[in-house]
């Protein structure tokens, strides 16, 4: 590992980083610090607070007791050993998305896979992945998207977490890919990033969902060039394509894109585009082009591509 790397692994933590990262204010960690001694900082030569991986490990459990009702003068007398088995066992009783959102940001501090799978197969023996992607990979993202801006994590830490679960979602995925499916009679979905799209987590997460749900894709990633979607029309005649828009194209961009897309793929075809993602907020809805579907939730998709066959 090279020094300029090690440089962007973070190892030690501001006062602010905790308030981020717990959820506790700077200043009632303060308190709880002089109060009840449960935080032991490092001081610089300038005399500002340093917070070990140790702390912030001991914050995050502390955090989820103080959540459920503990009162801190309690969490306090308890030693050291104690409060991961109490967190573990609130765990266990509550099916706690918030207890294992922390675990996976242990994960993701200590750069431990071994901690992040175990915290994986746990949930999977109790849920199935659509709760553990939604529930708990989600909002873990989006908090991770947060941190990585207030500078509480690093780039480093960022990276590790994100493709440990696109693993995971690569590995749901090829178990699906084994089955047969009725190519006939089911539409095709073709999911893809456009150009300069880099951020395929929530189409990684679509693919997989498309796929458990019995319908073929054909699964091309980031970063695709428009022209380049024609071929398809070679194979077959009629496609659901799927794009998740996180930021490009940008906002001058965005409607001169989707009005090419019409032209050159669409219009002449009886297919459609189906988009998800924040840069939705940049598109023309009055000038929306025909063919083009805005879906706001994984939700909305699902009622309306996927429902529920009635049993008769």
């Amino acid at each position: 590992m090279s020094i300029e790397h090690m440089d962007r692994i973070k190892s030690t933590f501001s006062i602010k980083n905790l308030e981020n990262l717990s959820g506790i204010k700077a200043h009632t960690l303060r308190i709880w610090e002089k109060r009840y001694n449960l935080l032991s900082p490092e001081r610089t030569n300038t005399n500002i607070r340093r917070y070990s991986l140790d702390s912030l490990r001991k914050l995050l459990n502390v955090t989820l007791l103080y959540n459920h009702g503990f009162k801190i003068s309690k969490i306090a007398s308890l030693n050291s050993d104690e409060i991961p088995k109490l967190v573990r066992s609130i765990a266990l009783k509550t099916n706690s998305e918030q207890v294992a959102i922390n675990a996976f940001k242990l994960a993701m501090i200590n750069f431990d896979y071994e901690l992040f799978d175990a915290n994986y197969e746990e949930i999977l023996d109790n849920h199935d992945f659509e709760y553990l992607f939604m529930q708990i990979f989600m909002p873990l993202m989006k908090e991770l998207g947060i941190l990585w801006q207030t500078g509480a994590i690093s780039p480093s830490h960022e990276h590790f977490i994100t493709n440990l679960v696109k693993q995971k979602i690569h590995l749901q995925t090829e178990s699906l890919q084994r089955r047969k499916f009725n190519s006939s009679e089911l539409p095709i979905f073709v999911l893809f990033l456009p150009e300069n799209e880099i951020h395929e987590l929530g189409i990684l997460y679509l693919n997989y969902l498309i796929l458990y749900k019995g319908y073929r894709t054909i699964f091309l990633g980031q970063s695709l060039q428009t022209s380049s979607l024609e071929t398809l029309y070679s194979y077959d005649t009629k496609f659901n394509f799927v794009s998740y828009l996180t930021v490009e194209p940008n906002s001058d961009e965005i409607m001169p894109f989707l009005n090419a897309f019409y032209k050159q793929i669409l219009e002449n075809h009886d297919s459609k585009l189906i988009l998800f993602g924040p840069q939705q907020i940049s598109i023309d809805k009055e000038n929306l082009p025909k063919k083009i579907e805005l879906h706001r939730s994984v939700e909305s998709f699902i009622h309306k591509y996927f429902p529920a066959k009635v049993l008769i």
